[in-house]
Formats: structure tokens, sequence, C-alpha cells
């Protein structure tokens, strides 16, 4: 197989945006290339490792049929300041889709990261049990409780380092694609009507409607910072922090050769709005259909 077939693929962080990473899978295999390697964080070690687990069909069919009331139920609230999601109760919920399985196990070399929030220290996940790895690797700070695993207390590996190219073993045999969840508003495209077959996503009934104001009480974070021209010192550290992380991005890639970035705008979705699955994997689809349509017709212009 030709090395320009063979991608090493770079799945960000990035909350429910990360439902993107299935779309820009699927269309990679559509055009014929061979994923040869998967390093994720957080949402992206959730969806990799359900793609080299081989059960990302499974998992697809599972996110696209939760709703609002279905994803509210999947948390479990607690009152800790260490997290007001315990988050248990969701991979509970998944583990009677997909059994849990071991990362050495995988025929598609996979590999994620957490950090250990006392030590400061990155923690990377090649084997073991890939529920462990991803419950660590998505631990959002503030928002899941961290995870124990072993001697260690683990949050979002996208703390350190949320484009974690570095953490692939043999980039430079194969082509390089990076999916990057944390892009600027230019970024940005109008949410599809339909997905790729041309089926129209359910529109959301009048009392769902209602119901978001009750859910924007747990997730401040999806109104936009324009609608107030002051923001809560919650806001503006949650402002602040965004704004490093995206330029900490920038500089991850910038630092390696990468040959396919595929950016998803940060304000594409809310960090917990799951219950956007199908559009969102729509998005990630099409976003994928523009970089690797400049990046083929880049290659063919040079040769």
């Amino acid at each position: 197989m030709s090395n320009r077939k063979s991608v090493s693929l770079v799945l960000s962080s990035g909350g429910a945006r990360g439902l993107a990473h299935v779309g820009v899978i699927e269309e990679l295999e559509k055009r014929g290339y061979h994923i040869a390697e998967i390093a994720g964080c957080s949402a992206g070690a959730l969806v990799g490792g359900m793609y080299a687990a081989g059960k990302l069909e499974e998992f697809k069919d599972w996110i696209c049929h939760l709703d609002r009331v279905d994803v509210f139920s999947l948390m479990d609230f607690t009152f800790s300041s260490r997290g007001f999601i315990k988050g248990e109760k969701v991979y509970t919920a998944l583990k009677k889709v997909v059994k849990d399985c071991q990362i050495e196990d995988f025929k598609i070399p996979f590999v994620c990261n957490a950090v250990d929030y006392k030590t400061g220290e990155e923690v990377v996940f090649r084997e073991g049990s890939l529920y462990a790895a991803i419950r660590a690797s998505g631990s959002i700070p503030t928002v899941f409780q961290p995870a124990r695993h072993h001697r260690h207390e683990l949050i979002d590996g996208g703390v350190l380092n949320p484009v974690p190219i570095s953490l692939l073993k043999r980039p430079h045999e194969h082509q390089v694609v990076v999916v990057g969840l944390n892009g600027p508003d230019t970024e940005l495209i109008t949410p599809p009507k339909k997905d790729s077959e041309g089926h129209r996503f359910i529109s959301m009934p009048g009392w769902l409607r209602e119901y978001r104001n009750k859910m924007r009480q747990y997730f401040p974070e999806q109104e936009k910072v324009e609608k107030s021209s002051s923001l809560s010192s919650i806001n503006l550290m949650t402002r602040s922090f965004d704004l490093l992380q995206d330029r900490f991005c920038s500089l991850l890639i910038e630092k390696y050769p990468v040959d396919v970035n595929i950016r998803i705008a940060r304000n594409q979705a809310g960090t917990l709005e799951f219950h956007r699955a199908a559009e969102l994997i729509e998005i990630g689809r099409q976003k994928a259909i523009i970089a690797l349509n400049k990046w083929e017709n880049g290659i063919h212009g040079t040769q």
C-alpha cells in the first residue's frame, strides 16, 4: 500500500465537538486511506479508542440516538468541588454497548494521554483497559471528577497535550493527519440539515426548546461571549484558558510536520452538546472533504 494512503491520525480534545472525529474517520476510509496508528486526547481518545477497537459503528449508533434528555440523564451530578459530574454513569451505559477491552490487543496501535494533576506529569496509555484510559483522558477539570488509576488521580490530557502528535510512534512512515477541535470562528460552517445520505436530522420538539433553559444553568459556556459586554470572573477565567489552549494547539501543530490539518471551530458546539452527534459527525465529514481535497489537489499538482 502506498505511504500516501497510510495515515498517522491525531485526534484532539474538545468535548462534544470530538464527535466530528467520527465523520473524519469515515471520510478517510471512504477515500481508501489506511489508518496505521491513532493518538487521541480526551474526546479524541474516546472516538479513536472505539475505532481502534473495531467498535466505531456500535458507538456511533448509540451516541446518535441520544437526545437532550438522554444526555442529561447520563450525567451523574454531584456537589463535589472536584467536579460537578462523577463521570461513571455514562461509561456504565456505554459498556453495555461496547464491552471493555485491552488496548494492547488492538490491530491498530492506539495511544492516549491524561495528566496527574498532583505531579503535573503526562500519563500515557498504550496498554490496559480502554475505559480506564478514556475515562482518565476525558476528565475535564471542574466538570468531571478526576479519574483514579493506580496511584494517580488523573485529569484531561488536553491540559498539557491537547494535540498529541508527540505520542505517535511512526509519523515519518505515514501521512500525518491532525483533527483539531479548537479552531477560530473563521472555521465555523453552517450546521448541515441533512446527513451524507440525504436524511434530515431530527428537529428539536418545542418542549425541548424550553428545556434548553434548564440545561444552560449547568452549561453556561454555550452562551456566546458576545452576548455580554462584561464577563463574570469565572467566564473570564474560562475564556482566558480557551485562548491559551487555542494558541498552544497552534504551536503544537507548527512544531511537527503535519500533512493534513483539519480544523473544527471551538464555537461549532458546546463541550457537552452530545445530543448533536449526527450533526457534528456530518460537520467533521464536510471539514475533512475540504481539507483532503485541498491536500490531494496539491499533491497531484506537484507530480
